[in-house]
This record gives structure tokens, C-alpha cells and sequence, in this order.
């Protein structure tokens, strides 16, 4: 009886530490500070039509499911360009009327020095307010 207890214990431990080791990557915490900054900063900045651009993108997935077709977004990736800069970037996969799978990655760069939010690539400026200019 002893036996099945500790393999039964055994067995739920190892499968914690499974758990732990393989869980996705948006559950992990990330480890620079300052790239963390830079993904609240671009999924808090202004979005067209929405508060926000985190809100945005969920709002489109949310969508799409109502309309019965299925849009899938792939992980918050960051990556710092160079001092103050940060590049954001996520995956959005739209399933088209006829089946067909269509994919667009949106790109902003965050400057945490100017707190400052820039589309750089197409889809993104789709969703991303533009600046007013400034006066001379």
C-alpha cells in the first residue's frame, strides 16, 4: 500500500516539475524588466476605434468567433533594437470566407525614454492612431 502512495506522489511531482518546465510563454514572467515595459506600453497605447491596442486585437479574435470563422493571435514577442528602443511584435492568423488562412504581423517600436508608440509595419498602422503633427 505504501508503494502506490509514494508512486502516486512521485508521479504528481514529476508531473509538476513537467508542468513548470514546459508551460507556455506568455505564463512565464519576463525576465528584462525593460522589455516588459515596452509590451505594457504598446498593448496600453491608444488604439483606432478601441482604448487600447491589446483590446483591439482580443476585440477582432472576439469577432471573428461570432461570425463563426476563427482568428488565432500567436505570442507577444519583444526585442530591443538598440538603448531606449524596443521592437513589439505578434502574429494574427484570419481564416478567409472560402477556408484560406491569412497571416499579418503587426510591428511597433517602443521608445521607453520618449514613453512614444510607433506603427512599423502596414497592419499595425491599421490600428495604431497617428500622431498629430507638430506645429512649426
Amino acid at each position: 500500500m505504501k508503494i502506490i502512495h509514494y508512486a502516486v506522489v512521485a508521479v504528481l511531482v514529476l508531473g509538476a516539475l513537467y508542468y513548470l518546465w514546459m508551460k507556455p510563454p506568455s505564463l512565464k514572467p519576463m525576465a528584462d524588466r525593460r522589455a516588459a515595459e515596452a509590451l505594457a506600453l504598446v498593448q496600453t497605447h491608444r488604439a483606432l476605434g478601441y482604448p487600447t491596442i491589446l483590446q483591439a486585437m482580443t476585440e477582432h479574435v472576439r469577432s471573428m468567433s461570432e461570425r463563426n470563422r476563427v482568428a488565432r493571435l500567436g505570442e507577444w514577442r519583444v526585442k530591443q533594437l538598440e538603448g531606449d528602443l524596443y521592437e513589439v511584435r505578434i502574429q494574427l492568423r484570419d481564416q478567409g470566407v472560402t477556408g484560406q488562412w491569412f497571416e499579418r504581423e503587426f510591428i511597433w517600436h517602443a521608445d521607453l525614454l520618449l514613453k512614444k508608440v510607433n506603427a512599423a509595419s502596414l497592419p499595425a498602422d491599421g490600428v495604431t492612431p497617428k500622431e498629430p503633427d507638430a506645429a512649426p
